[in-house]
């Protein structure tokens, strides 16, 4: 299956449906992270309270970012110490891709950031235009993972123009050279 999806879709289909069903891994590359909220049950919860409850499945997260959240992210960030330990991030300063990669078996790839406007529950109104495609083609979800393991394992760090800027770079470095 490969299908396009749009705005509100991503919402329902990515982070609402299909995140909560990680079983052994969720990565996640978004150049922009915001406070994001989500419909549980019936209340409305932190993003966070999501992937804190996945940590403690023992879902493998990864966090790939182009810059640190916002102030409510942080906050909300927080409330959660399992995040700490539990959810591995490397923030990069060239990550545009928005991704969300599930059990290795499920991808979306598109246009839309982890924020309440990109792929949150955001009025009409409020929301950005948004598009990907969603897919559980093994080979597509295969580049798609490709793509995501490259810059998490740091292979253009030594030929990045913009390492200077990089608050991973360092460490990046160091645990490959012990």
């Amino acid at each position: 299956m490969i299908r396009f999806i749009t705005d509100i879709e991503i919402y329902q289909e990515v982070i609402c449906q299909k995140i909560p069903l990680a079983k052994k891994l969720l990565w996640i590359a978004t150049s922009d992270l915001k406070d994001l909220h989500v419909d549980k049950g019936n209340r409305v919860v932190p993003f966070l309270e999501v992937l804190s409850g996945l940590i403690g499945k023992h879902v493998e997260i990864r966090l790939l970012h182009a810059k640190e959240p916002g102030q409510a992210f942080r906050r909300d960030f927080d409330k959660y110490p399992n995040l700490i330990t539990g959810m591995e991030r490397i923030l990069c300063p060239r990550v545009h891709l928005k991704t969300v990669i599930i059990d290795g078996q499920f991808a979306y790839t598109g246009s839309a950031n982890l924020t309440g406007a990109g792929m949150g529950m955001k009025s009409q109104p409020k929301r950005n235009f948004e598009s990907g495609i969603i897919t559980d083609d093994n080979g597509l979800v295969n580049e798609i993972m490709a793509q995501f393991d490259d810059i998490w394992s740091g292979v253009h760090c030594r030929k990045c123009q913009r390492k200077k800027f990089c608050a991973d770079y360092k460490d990046m470095l160091g645990s490959r050279n012990s």
